[in-house]
């Protein structure tokens, strides 16, 4: 792990999401999205293995401490949305709920049946290490599965009220799969806030990826990131998972959440696929409309695919691998936003035979680390062709590029770079084209690109 580090370190990585460390219900082969215990990191014999899917809790340890070493922060993937796996079921009285209209309640005294669920959370394997806190059904608003009818539906328990402040889909989006937890029972935040104080001094976390926070109260995150960043007193990055193409749901839940966290730019995720399936007839001046790096720059995580989006997922809407490096270079080289490269496009993804885009990664994000600085120069004013150029700036020596990307025709533009660059040399890093750029007196150059790729023009020393 340390080797690896010190390689993601010299590439100018800066930060490691890491997937969820704890024990899932499908013990060794649980992705961790199916939460059982939080506090077993793969300390615990519990659900068939000590260990997790990625090991156990001294190796993940052993993992953050060599990323740390490499000047590399630690994102942990937190979900505190549901919980799967329970040790026990109870007889709960619950009413059914609509799929598709979580707000036509059906919550009449004939509709109220008992059912059996599965909510009674002992954790007979760790015991009360680190916390004795045991979950039971009023700690959740419902679940899906009456397991004493074998009848899967959406059962609201009696006396509960989804929370109000989620997601509209479905008319509520509260509910999404396990046993739904319930945010607003003061055990049930109170648990989760002494778990994150917890957690981030116990593996000495540098922040947090949050999970389907679309189907949270918004508010809770912003009590929740407090207490915990006030607590450990550390600053705690923080990225919110809500997924939705429209930039002003996300935008409006920036303002609810004051801030308090970024948001994945999954409309500049969507502007990335559906020009990658258009054969070259996407308008690339507009591939930056209505995102959320556009809007709000500084609150924007970008990203080309993730572990969703990948073929065979519920999300499935994977970026053509001719547009990856057109991707990547805009989320790479801009000014705005905090990229985030996928671990499935580097390292490759082998059981759905998609290979690695390495060799092209580390030239974008060598380019970034050396020389993606200074005022920048947007010519989003052609269909197919579009690029940016970067002045440079004192602090970086040699610092300056001009990026050209085409998704259907061979063409060039002229760019400003600089006066400082005038009688310079530019020549294609990713060698794509042939010919040197000499910028004019004016500080322009007439920069190149081909069909389909993109072209990243540096100084020639």
């Amino acid at each position: 792990m340390h080797g690896e580090a010190s390689l993601l370190s010299s590439l100018g990585i800066t930060a490691v999401w890491l997937p969820p460390a704890y024990k899932g219900s499908g013990g060794i082969n649980d992705t961790g999205y199916a939460v059982y215990d939080l506090y077993d990191l793969g300390e615990f014999n519990q659900k068939g293995s000590i260990q997790t899917k990625y090991g156990t809790k001294d190796e993940y340890l052993n993992a953050i401490s060599s990323l740390h070493k490499n000047n590399i922060q630690v994102y942990a993937d937190i979900v505190l949305n549901h919980k799967f796996g329970a040790d026990e079921t109870e007889e709960v009285l619950a009413a059914k709920e609509s799929f598709s209209n979580r707000n036509n309640s059906i919550e009449i005294t004939n509709n109220i049946i008992p059912i059996l669920a599965w909510t009674k959370y002992t954790f007979p394997g760790r015991g009360n290490k680190y916390s004795d806190f045991k979950w039971n059904w009023t700690h959740f608003h419902g679940v899906d599965w009456d397991d004493r009818n074998g009848i899967n539906s959406i059962y609201k328990f009696y006396g509960k009220r989804w929370d109000e402040n989620v997601d509209k889909e479905n008319g509520n989006f509260d509910y999404l799969m396990g046993a739904d937890i319930d945010l607003n029972n003061i055990d049930v935040v109170d648990e989760l806030t002494s778990w994150g104080k917890w957690y981030v001094s116990f593996a000495d976390l540098d922040g947090f990826r949050l999970d389907a926070v679309k189907h949270i109260r918004a508010s809770f995150f912003v009590d929740w990131l407090r207490d915990v960043r006030d607590s450990t007193q550390k600053t705690l990055f923080a990225v919110g998972e809500y997924w939705n193409s429209n930039v002003d749901i996300l935008k409006n839940y920036l303002k609810e959440t004051n801030g308090t966290m970024s948001l994945f730019d999954s409309p500049l995720h969507y502007n990335f696929y559906d020009a990658s399936i258009s054969g070259g007839s996407y308008d690339m001046s507009k591939i930056l409309d209505r995102t959320l790096v556009k809007d709000e720059p500084y609150k924007a995580v970008t990203f080309v695919d993730n572990h969703d989006t990948e073929p065979g997922q519920a999300l499935s809407s994977w970026v053509q691998d001719w547009f990856k490096p057109l991707a990547y270079s805009i989320i790479l080289l801009r000014e705005g936003g905090i990229p985030c490269v996928f671990y499935g496009d580097y390292y490759s993804i082998p059981h759905e035979k998609i290979g690695s885009k390495k060799e092209i990664l580390d030239k974008l994000l060598l380019v970034r680390k050396k020389f993606a600085y200074g005022i920048q120069h947007d010519y989003f004013d052609h269909p197919d062709i579009v690029g940016w150029t970067r002045e440079g700036d004192l602090s970086h020596k040699n610092s300056g590029i001009a990026v050209l990307l085409s998704d259907f025709s061979d063409g060039c533009k002229t760019m400003y770079i600089g006066k400082h660059f005038s009688g310079k040399t530019f020549y294609d890093y990713m060698n794509n084209c042939q010919e040197k750029v000499i910028i004019d007196e004016n500080g322009n150059g007439n920069f190149k690109v081909k069909s389909g790729s993109v072209s990243v023009w540096l100084e020639q020393l």
